[in-house]
C-alpha cells in the first residue's frame, strides 16, 4: 500500500501556492488516485493526514483541540479543518443550489452578468417577414461582489480542551449566519422584478392563490418558491399539502403537488413570496472561497478566528421569476 502521506512535509507555505487551496497543494503531493483498492479509497488527502496524525474529529472517541497542536506539522492542519467545517455549516444553510442557474468565478470585484430579452411573435411567422429575436448582452450596469465575513472571538485557551467535534458546532454554526445574509442579498436580486401576483385579502393566502402564483409564469417553469415563515406556514396547513408528507420524509425537502420546492427565507421582506425557475434566472458569482486566517490559527496563540467569502448575485431572464405580494 502507498504510505506517502506519512512522509509529506507539511508547512504554512501550502496554503500560499498560487491558484491552488490548501487541499489541491495536498493532492499534488499525494495524490488520491494512488489509493484506489485501498482503506484509504474514499479519503482525500486532507483527511488522509488526519489519519496520520490520529486526529478524530468526531465520534465516540472524538479528540480534543489541542491534538491538533501536538507537532508542528499537524498543526498545519487546522486552518484546513476551520474552513472545512465553516464551509460545512454555510452549505447546509445556503438556498443558493435551489435558486441559481449558473455559478461562475471571478478574480474581479466586480462582474457584468448577462441580460436576455426576447421580442417578435411567438406564434409563427409569414414568409419573408422579419424573425423574432432573443437578444443577448451585457447588463447595463456592472454587479459589485460583496464580501460576507464573520469573526468569532475566542481565546486558544478557551477551546484547547474542548471536544473537536462540540466545537465543529460552533464553527458550522457560524458559516449558517455568513450563508444566511448571502441568502438576503440572493433573494433582493430576484425580488428586483415587474412580474408580480397579488392577493385579495392582507397577509393571507389561499390554495387557489398558490396556484394562481405558479401559473403566472406564463414562459416559464416555477421550480422554486422563497416563502416567509409565516406564509410557509399557511401553505403547509392546506389540505392539499398534506399529499406530499411522504416526500419530505423521504428527503426532507418540501414539494408543493406541482412540484415547486418550498423554500423558507426569514430575510425575504415587502413580498409574501418569491417564485423563481432556477434554470433561468439568477447567477452566482463567486471572486472567493471560504477564506481563513492561516498565520493566527496555525499558533496557539490565536485569540479569535475570522472567516470571508466574496460573491455576487446577477438575474439573466426577468421574467423568470415573480412576487406574490399582498394587494395595495
Amino acid at each position: 500500500m502507498n504510505n506517502n502521506y506519512e512522509t509529506i512535509k507539511l508547512e504554512k507555505g501550502l496554503y500560499n501556492m498560487t491558484g491552488k487551496s490548501f487541499t489541491q497543494a495536498l493532492e499534488s503531493l499525494d495524490p488520491s488516485e494512488n489509493y484506489v483498492g485501498t482503506k484509504f479509497e474514499k479519503l482525500d488527502s486532507f483527511e488522509r493526514q488526519l489519519k496520520r496524525f490520529d486526529i478524530k474529529i468526531s465520534g465516540k472517541n472524538c479528540d480534543k483541540v489541542e491534538k491538533f497542536f501536538m507537532s508542528t506539522d499537524s498543526a498545519v492542519l487546522f486552518p484546513e479543518y476551520i474552513r472545512r467545517t465553516i464551509k460545512q455549516g454555510m452549505d447546509d444553510a445556503s438556498i443558493l443550489g435551489d435558486i441559481c442557474s449558473a455559478v461562475s468565478y471571478t478574480d474581479s470585484i466586480d462582474f457584468r452578468g448577462l441580460s436576455v430579452t426576447n421580442s417578435g411573435s411567438e406564434s409563427g411567422i409569414e414568409q419573408g417577414a422579419e424573425l423574432p429575436t432573443t437578444t443577448l448582452k451585457l447588463a447595463s450596469e456592472t454587479t459589485a461582489v460583496k464580501k460576507y465575513a464573520r469573526k468569532l472571538s475566542c481565546s486558544y485557551e478557551s477551546i484547547r480542551k474542548q471536544r473537536i467535534e462540540a466545537f465543529s458546532v460552533v464553527l458550522r454554526n457560524l458559516g449558517a449566519r455568513i450563508a444566511r445574509s448571502i441568502n438576503a442579498d440572493a433573494v433582493t436580486v430576484a425580488k428586483s422584478t415587474t412580474l408580480k401576483q397579488e392577493v385579495a385579502t392582507k397577509g393571507t393566502i389561499t390554495y387557489s392563490d398558490l396556484t394562481a402564483f405558479w401559473a403566472k409564469m406564463n414562459d416559464f417553469d416555477m421550480t422554486t418558491m422563497i416563502c416567509t415563515p409565516q406564509t410557509m406556514g399557511t401553505i403547509l396547513a392546506f389540505d392539499q399539502m398534506k399529499y406530499c408528507v411522504g416526500d419530505y420524509m423521504a428527503n426532507g425537502r418540501v414539494v408543493t403537488p406541482y412540484g415547486v420546492t418550498i423554500v423558507k427565507s426569514s430575510s425575504l421582506s415587502g413580498a409574501l413570496a418569491v417564485g423563481i425557475d432556477k434554470e433561468n434566472a439568477i447567477e452566482a458569482v463567486f471572486a472567493t472561497d471560504v477564506c481563513v486566517d492561516v498565520d493566527k490559527l496555525i499558533s496557539t496563540q490565536c485569540d479569535e478566528i475570522s472567516c470571508s467569502i466574496m460573491v455576487g448575485f446577477s438575474k439573466i431572464n426577468a421574467g423568470a421569476t415573480a412576487i406574490l405580494a399582498d394587494k395595495a
